[in-house]
C-alpha cells in the first residue's frame, strides 16, 4: 500500500518529462528541417547563378529560359521560403539564428559569397533567383501600360534611407522592418495585413518595374555597389548604331553607354529589341576595354 502511494505521484511527473522530451525532439527535427531547406535554397541560387552566367556568356540564354528560372524560384519561395537573402540579411542584423536557418557566421559568409558573385557576373541573384524579385519580374511581364522612372537618383536615395532605418531598427531595437511588407506571410500563405501589403506591391509591379527591389530592399542597396564594378556586363560593340532602342526598352534606365549597370537585373529586354545582331553582348569588361584601346 505504501509503495503504491509513492508510485502514483511519480507517474504523471514521468509522463510530463516524456512529453517534454518528445516536444524538444520534434522542435529539434523541425529546426534541422528548416536549416536543410534554407541550405538547399542557397545551393540552388549559387548553382543556378553560375549556370546563368555561363549561358549568357555563351550566348545561349533566351527569355524563355529566364521565365523558367523565375517560375522555379517562385515555387521554391512558397515551398521552402528560400533562397530569400533579404530576409536572411534581416535575421542576421537581428542576430536571429533560427531566422537564417543556421549559424550566423555561415549566413554572413553566404551573403558575402553572393555579393562576390554579383561583383563578378552582375545581379543574377536579384534578377532570377530571389523569390521576391521573381514574383515582381513575372508581374512586370503583364501587357499593361508601364510607368518609367527616368531619374535614378530618387529610387537609390529612398532605398538607402530605408537601409539606414532598417539597420538602426534591427540592430538597436530588434525590429525587423521587412516584416511590415509581408514577405514571410505571403510566401507562407499566412493571411494577414502584411500578406495584402506584399500583394499590393505585386499589383504595383504590373505597372512599375520591381518597386520593392528598387525602392526598399536593403540587400538590393548593398548588392548595387559590387554590381557597378562587375567584371561581366552587357556592353555595346562597334556594331552599335546608337539608335536608342535598348534605352527605351530598359525598365531601370541602365542601357546607356556610360551607365554603370548598378540596377541592371539582366532581364534581357535590351538584347531582345536590339535591331543589329552583335551590337549588344554580355562579356568581360576588360575584353571590351582592351579592344577599344587597340
Amino acid at each position: 500500500m505504501w509503495e503504491k502511494t509513492l508510485a502514483r505521484p511519480a507517474f504523471p511527473f514521468g509522463r510530463i518529462i516524456v512529453k517534454r522530451r518528445v516536444v524538444e525532439e520534434y522542435k529539434g527535427d523541425s529546426d534541422m528541417a528548416i536549416e536543410e531547406a534554407r541550405a538547399l535554397g542557397f545551393i540552388y541560387a549559387l548553382a543556378m547563378f553560375c549556370i546563368a552566367a555561363y549561358l549568357w556568356h555563351s550566348k545561349r540564354w533566351t527569355r524563355k529560359m529566364g521565365i523558367v528560372f523565375l517560375v522555379i524560384t517562385l515555387a521554391l519561395g512558397f515551398l521552402i521560403f528560400s533562397p530569400i537573402i533579404p530576409w536572411q540579411f534581416q535575421s542576421l542584423i537581428l542576430r536571429d539564428a533560427r531566422g537564417v536557418g543556421g549559424p550566423l557566421v555561415i549566413a554572413a559568409a553566404g551573403i558575402l559569397v553572393m555579393l562576390a558573385m554579383s561583383f563578378l557576373f552582375g545581379r543574377f541573384y536579384c534578377g532570377y533567383f530571389c523569390p521576391v524579385g521573381a514574383a515582381q519580374e513575372l508581374a512586370s511581364l503583364a501587357p499593361v501600360p508601364k510607368v518609367r522612372v527616368e531619374n535614378k537618383i530618387w529610387p537609390a536615395t529612398i532605398r538607402w534611407m530605408f537601409f539606414v532605418l532598417f539597420i538602426l531598427a534591427g540592430y538597436l531595437f530588434s525590429i525587423g522592418l521587412l516584416r511590415l511588407f509581408g514577405i514571410r506571410d505571403f510566401f507562407l500563405l499566412i493571411i494577414s495585413t502584411g500578406f495584402f501589403i506584399f500583394l499590393a506591391i505585386l499589383v504595383i509591379s504590373l505597372f512599375l518595374y520591381r518597386p520593392f527591389c528598387r525602392f526598399i530592399c536593403p540587400f538590393g542597396a548593398i548588392v548595387s555597389i559590387p554590381a557597378m564594378g562587375s567584371r561581366f556586363k552587357i556592353e555595346r560593340t562597334g556594331a552599335c548604331i546608337s539608335c536608342g532602342t535598348c534605352e527605351q526598352a530598359c525598365p531601370t534606365n541602365e542601357a546607356k553607354k556610360a551607365d554603370l549597370k548598378a540596377e541592371c537585373y539582366l532581364c534581357h529586354r535590351c538584347l531582345d529589341v536590339c535591331p543589329v545582331d552583335g551590337a549588344l553582348v554580355y562579356r568581360r569588361v576588360k575584353e571590351q576595354e582592351g579592344r577599344e584601346g587597340t
